[in-house]
């Protein structure tokens, strides 16, 4: 047994632990899926169905017209679209141009999307009609050249897809684009871009890494290649032969590169639903006879509270699979005790594509907080948070991780980068510890970030959103504990004279909501005369926390 990687005592069978990776651009696997099994269903949502066939020549097409707007290699593309065909088409069609895709959170409002365009300096912008009045006021003072629109109705009869047109208008002298036209006017093939799929990055994914800043997390081709590969290995997954659902943002790492492209991999069959709706996603689970389910443990707490979950047959389900967020133990015990399969819990984060470790099945009684073993190719250790000094078993430190799936960098952060990338080692800021027996364990975060159902929310960007309201002249923002999402924003905010007694609860939380995600908006606000600070002005949250 290796000294150093304890874990391997409950090592799958067959699992090879070290291996060898294709070196290929990610748009090559949909190439190779469709050259395979050209007719098979790539994509199914809201009863249109697309080939392997269709999705490869529809992506060709974008990525022609990407290329005759102007659009040469390394160049930005912003994806401002929700769950949809047209997501996977243009994510496809602009890697093949060479471009850099930059997905964007459909739920983001004009900061936040204005913010990701001007950082990462994208060229084109492809939004959907309804997010439209927002997409055009965050393109302005940025390096937007032109804005493609989509929307429910467009129809493309030419390549037999079922995308609708929709009625177009531009802001100021400048046209917007219709992605029908744009595709049924371009070329067939693709142009000819050499990928250096080890160097060139696909995704600039926004996170707030550990500082809460958002950065945009450099993903290579072989990056997200090598941790579709890993699950691909470690579960034994079947080409040609298994069935996902998707309804998990894509604009997010675990849906983009863990859920999406890994099936295209795969050659699997996608049915794709914009948001989960407890009925809609176990009828679709019925109906497909879906083989792998990705959840995060919102979905899972919702599904074993739910009463009729067991007239649907959900026999079909080899792998179910939750991340994002510690499954709480009582969840899994009892949606275990309600279809007879255990919770393959998976941990890591965007700067690793997003998985770094998985639970083995069969390890008997699972404790909280339990994040398993490093996956193939992967390391992980507990280090001390100042010294860095590698800790023992049952010492909390922060856990460091490398493997090669660990991203090339922040873009255009190089000290960022050097800090969150030493000796070869990734800094994830999560706080944890590694048992005698080789398990590793998530405990807290290194920083104040939380966690709102897998989806990242950082105080100080809630703080100043508050901060900007006439009757606020304080806040502070910490984690509370939730029984669905995990965490939720929970505000102590300190109002000015005048306003005592004239502004509610509601009233802020709504503010927060016009102006921010909705998950990013605080559960519950507390009113109080003062925020606890340091001599220097720095707030105690760990005061608020009763800490």
């Amino acid at each position: 047994m290796d000294s150093d990687r304890p874990w391997l005592k409950y090592w799958p069978r067959d699992v090879p632990q070290r291996m060898s990776y294709s070196v290929v651009a990610l748009h090559d696997r949909l190439r190779d899926s469709a050259r395979k099994y050209p007719w098979r269903t790539a994509i199914y949502y809201e009863g249109v169905e697309l080939s392997y066939e269709q999705l490869d020549r529809a992506s060709d097409r974008v990525a022609a017209a990407l290329s005759g707007l102007g659009v040469v290699k390394g160049d930005r593309v912003a994806l401002y679209l929700p769950n949809s065909p047209q997501f996977v088409i243009c994510l496809y069609g602009a890697l093949k141009a060479g471009a850099i895709v930059v997905p964007c959170n459909p739920a983001y409002k004009e900061a936040e999307l204005n913010y990701q365009l001007k950082d990462s300096g994208a060229k084109i912008l492809i939004a959907f009609n309804t997010l439209i009045d927002i997409a055009k006021r965050a393109a302005k003072d940025t390096a937007v050249e032109r804005i493609i629109i989509t929307g429910y109705e467009d129809v493309l009869p030419a390549i037999h897809l079922a995308l609708r047109d929709v009625a177009i208008e531009r802001p100021g002298d400048e046209e917007l684009i219709r992605l029908a036209d744009l595709i049924a006017e371009s070329k067939n093939g693709a142009p000819d871009v050499v990928i250096d799929p080890r160097e060139d990055v696909a995704f600039l994914c926004y996170t707030g890494g550990t500082t809460g800043t958002p950065k945009g997390v450099m993903l290579t081709h072989y990056n997200c290649v090598v941790n579709n590969t890993q699950k691909i290995m470690t579960w034994k997954l079947k080409e040609a032969g298994e069935t996902l659902l998707i309804y998990l943002p894509l604009s997010h790492i675990y849906g983009l590169n863990w859920c999406l492209n890994t099936g295209i991999a795969l050659a699997a069959k996608i049915v794709i639903q914009e948001r989960f709706s407890i009925r809609e996603t176990l009828e679709a689970i019925e109906k497909h006879r879906v083989t792998i389910f990705y959840g995060v443990p919102p979905v899972y707490s919702a599904l074993s509270r739910y009463p009729e979950l067991k007239r649907y047959d959900l026999s079909s389900v080899r792998i179910w699979m939750s991340a994002a967020a510690p499954l709480l133990p009582e969840v899994r015990r009892q949606f275990k005790m309600l279809t007879g399969i255990d919770v393959i819990e998976c941990w890591g984060l965007t700067e690793a594509a997003p998985c770094l470790t998985f639970t083995p099945l069969g390890i008997g009684e699972v404790k909280p907080n339990l994040i398993g073993i490093p996956t193939i190719d992967t390391e992980v250790a507990v280090v001390d948070v100042e010294s860095r000094k590698r800790l023992g078993p049952n010492e909390v430190g922060e856990l460091v991780a490398r493997g090669p799936q660990v991203m090339k960098g922040y873009w255009n952060k190089p000290e960022e980068t050097k800090e969150a990338l030493r000796d070869g080692w990734l800094r994830t800021g999560d706080l944890g510890f590694m048992s005698e027996d080789g398990l590793f364990y998530f405990v807290d975060r290194v920083k104040d970030l939380i966690n709102v159902g897998g989806f990242k929310v950082w105080p100080a960007e809630v703080e100043n959103t508050l901060l900007t309201h006439p009757a606020v002249v304080d806040a502070a923002v910490i984690a509370e504990r939730d029984d669905y999402y995990g965490e939720v924003p929970k505000a102590f905010v300190v109002v000015r004279d005048d306003y005592r007694g004239k502004v509610s609860e509601e009233e802020l939380i709504a503010y927060c909501k016009e102006r921010l995600a909705s998950f990013k908006a605080p559960k519950r606000v507390v009113f109080v005369d003062a925020i606890p600070k340091t001599p220097s002005g720095k707030t105690l949250r760990r005061l608020l926390r009763g800490g």
